[in-house]
């Protein structure tokens, strides 16, 4: 009984659990535990905790931006930073994705938010090389972004509270174009952050998160994400290896013909199914709950039925 207790699949969901109720937990405001269960940051939860524990900076929502000193020449840069985001956004290059091939950000369009994609855990977008050359110079730079772009919040817009999924990087946010008030902000953990022009400031995006500009005037900022310091080489190297060959795979296009990685083309048909499961929970939510919670169990008792053959 106790070889089967302790099979490679069962000791594989033992620590899926372990670490998804750490992350759950971890930090003061916490999204619903059957939210939880299902939220992608749930699936990444081993990992993400291992590079907790590796981790050379405070283990907390918002870090001090002075801990990166790489990351100075972008501020002291960020005029001419916004005079190209400020064109690209009078020419229409700022916006949502054309189709369903932005997985980590196709709720945010839902709120007005739009995005021009500088690089993303890969080399820079052919685009980006055009249209904003200064841009790219400087960030390519500093070999520790490893992702980036321009994102606009419109005057009322809000992004719900959510926890981004992968621990291996922490956010960086530099205002361009902001009102300059603390209506337009960004709350980690309980710890608000107001987009100020030429200001930037460093949170870990996998505590909870919102935000919002409740002002009439839209919000432009230049967003990272910068790798995350650890403590150990080895760290570092299986952080660098993942975020290469794993995470890049989310990467996606501004202008059509430009590379899509495997998890967006993924999830452009996967989302044909979300909204078919959209149109079964408008029309009856126990039904739609019923089949996800026995999709679930179902999943689960498999990998526990392997486990005792």
């Amino acid at each position: 009984m106790l070889k089967q207790l302790l099979a490679p699949q069962l000791i594989g969901v033992y620590i899926l659990a372990a670490s998804t109720i750490y992350v759950h937990f971890r930090g003061k405001e916490r999204l619903r535990f059957a939210r939880q269960l299902g939220d992608h940051s749930t699936y990444l939860a081993p990992y993400n905790v291992l590079m907790y524990a590796g981790s050379a900076v405070p283990n907390e929502p918002v870090i001090p931006v002075d801990n990166f000193p790489e990351l100075s020449k972008l501020t002291d840069n960020w005029e001419t930073i916004r005079e190209e985001a400020v064109r690209l956004f009078d020419e229409g290059f700022i916006r949502a994705a054309a189709k369903n091939n932005d997985w980590g950000f196709y709720s945010f369009f839902k709120s007005g938010w739009k995005r021009f994609y500088l690089k993303w855990y890969d080399d820079f977008l052919p685009s980006a090389r055009q249209l904003c050359p200064k841009t790219v110079e400087l960030l390519n730079s500093i070999p520790s972004v490893h992702g980036a772009m321009f994102a606009m919040l419109p005057p009322g817009g809000k992004l719900g509270a959510h926890r981004d999924p992968f621990a291996g990087s922490l956010r960086y946010h530099l205002g361009l174009v902001t009102p300059n008030s603390d209506k337009c902000r960004i709350i980690v953990d309980g710890v608000p952050c107001v987009w100020r022009d030429g200001e930037a400031f460093m949170f870990d995006e996998t505590f909870i998160h919102h935000a919002e500009n409740a002002t009439d005037q839209n919000r432009i900022i230049l967003f990272c994400d910068v790798e995350r310091p650890m403590k150990y080489g080895f760290l570092t190297s299986i952080n660098r290896w993942v975020s290469h060959h794993v995470v890049k795979a989310s990467a996606t296009q501004n202008v059509e013909g430009e590379h899509v990685g495997v998890l967006n083309k993924v999830f452009g048909g996967l989302y044909e199914i979300h909204l078919a499961s959209r149109r079964i929970k408008q029309w009856n939510r126990k039904v739609y709950y019923a089949g996800k919670w026995m999709l679930m169990v179902a999943v689960v008792g498999l990998i526990v039925v392997s486990a005792f053959r």
